[in-house]
């Protein structure tokens, strides 16, 4: 299933982003449990971190992982953890054993190998099996990518392992992500994509013809179990 919320602007876009999550988590709480949440980074993260915060929504409970990482250390500017340490984890009070991250100042694959074997060690996976969060948020490109999967990379069409590094050569950059098949398990997915730069891509990814190597998105966008979309209007705005 897949659903689309449209808003004036960012802004507003990301304030209905965090209610949707605070009601997919709340359900989750409700059922007991661990719950879980994994982020990402991006220009719309902060500003729906910020609007998280001010749900005053009971966070400490919720386990946080990350989509993916830069190979960078946590106090680096372009850290996803950094960001989301300095605007939602630090402030929301957030008990560091439910901070799950990923170590960018690590080789990239040590990394990777650390960061799967600790999703596989959290989860109880034993052997080839994938993690399954409550709660995924995704950012998309003006190049359609998502986590740190960019058109033509091989790794997006592995559907088996959970994690692995991957250079990204539009940024000169080596990153760490979460792998298709773990996106694909998840319960519940949000996008949140703004700017009139993301119009193109929003429409292949929404309504063009399936070609996940040229458009990433597509992989989650048409084949995740339940998917919403919040978008402002410049987003939005070839969807009509």
């Amino acid at each position: 299933m897949t659903a689309r919320f449209v808003a004036p602007d960012m802004e507003s876009a990301a304030e209905a982003c965090a209610h949707h999550a605070t009601r997919v988590l709340d359900a989750a709480l409700a059922r007991g449990g661990v719950v879980t949440m994994a982020l990402s980074g991006g220009g719309t993260a902060k500003y729906l971190f910020e609007k998280m915060l001010a749900t005053g929504f009971p966070w400490a409970r919720v386990h946080f992982f990350w989509v993916d990482e830069r190979s960078v250390p946590p106090a680096d500017a372009a850290s996803n953890y950094g960001v989301a340490e300095e605007h939602f984890l630090r402030p929301a009070g957030i008990p560091p054993h439910h901070v799950h991250r990923i170590y960018g100042e690590l080789a990239p694959d040590s990394a990777a190998q650390r960061y799967a074997r600790d999703i596989s060690d959290f989860f109880g996976i034993d052997g080839s099996g994938l993690p399954r969060f409550d709660l995924l948020h995704l950012g998309m490109g003006p190049d359609a990518h998502t986590a740190s999967l960019l058109p033509g990379d091989p790794l997006i069409e592995d559907r088996e392992r959970i994690a692995a590094a991957t250079y990204a050569a539009k940024f000169a950059q080596w990153r760490v992500t979460l792998l298709p098949g773990v996106l694909l398990a998840a319960s519940h997915t949000v996008f949140l994509a703004a700017g009139v730069d993301k119009q193109e891509a929003l429409r292949a990814v929404l309504l063009g013809d399936y070609d996940p190597l040229k458009y990433p998105a597509q992989v989650v966008a048409r084949h995740g179990a339940d998917v919403t979309w919040f978008l402002d209007e410049n987003a939005a705005g070839l969807l009509d």
